[in-house]
């Protein structure tokens, strides 16, 4: 019986294996370079703990900043709302209590001195009384510092002052006198010739204005500070300490503000 044919086993000689490799060269890393293996089953299973932390913070839930600013604001805002109700409720319930009134004012005479027109600078001064009348029943006035009181003659400041500080009771009228000056007043040619034909017609018209700050305490907490204003239109005989008002249209307004 014929042997089967059985190749021949002969190992592979070294000139072959050189040849393969040759034929295919594996690049060498670059200098500096290290390349590290790390198991699959480490790379997805167990994360550093760097990145466990940050991984962490990404999936945790998270406040919304704006959800905050939307409550702080939505209480300011109902916190002004009731502001705004107890301090009108405060008011109307002093008003319908106290019926408070604003007070009247009235000029009633003036005395010119210094208004020599013969010279290029006059340096006038008025006195001048001003009658107010608190009509209030429950509520005395306090007059305030910082008032003004100004005379003019057309757009040209001739002298100012203040009013005096004082306190008025309620039902109460007094009349009050405060000096005015001026000081090295320049008129124009044309305001000095209008001014000299006026004297000679004894009608010589002046502008009055007055600002007075007041306060008034209703109650031992609650204020209410009223600005008065004052304007006339006013018309004299005669610039001198005898002068009389032959004409004078005077209206007031005033604004107010509650505080606590």
């Amino acid at each position: 019986m014929p042997h089967p044919v059985r190749p021949n086993a002969s190992p592979i000689s070294p000139d072959s294996q050189t040849t393969s490799s040759d034929e295919h060269p594996k690049t060498p890393p670059p200098a500096g370079t290290y390349v590290i293996q790390v198991p699959k089953e480490q790379v997805y299973r167990y994360p550093p703990p760097e990145n466990a932390r940050r991984y962490a913070n990404y999936t945790r839930k998270k406040t919304h900043p704006c959800r905050r600013c939307c409550c702080c604001i939505c209480g300011l805002i109902i916190f002004l709302i009731t502001l705004s109700v107890l301090l009108i409720l405060a008011a109307v319930t002093c008003g319908l209590i106290f019926r408070p009134e604003t007070p009247n004012y009235e000029l009633d005479s003036i005395a010119v001195m210094g208004m020599n027109l013969t010279s290029s600078l006059i340096s006038p001064e008025f006195d001048i009384s001003i009658k107010a009348e608190n009509g209030n029943e429950k509520i005395g006035i306090y007059y305030d510092t910082d008032s003004s009181v100004e005379i003019f003659y057309r757009d040209v400041s001739l002298c100012n002052g203040a009013l005096p500080v004082f306190y008025q009771p309620s039902n109460n009228v007094t009349m009050f006198q405060t000096v005015l000056k001026g000081n090295g007043i320049e008129l124009a040619r044309s305001d000095r010739r209008a001014l000299v034909k006026a004297v000679e017609k004894r009608r010589m018209p002046l502008s009055l204005a007055v600002i007075a700050p007041l306060e008034v305490k209703v109650g031992s907490v609650m204020k209410l500070k009223i600005r008065v204003e004052l304007n006339c239109d006013l018309t004299v005989d005669e610039l001198t300490a005898q002068a009389k008002i032959v004409h004078k249209v005077c209206h007031h307004g005033w604004d107010w503000n509650l505080s606590l």
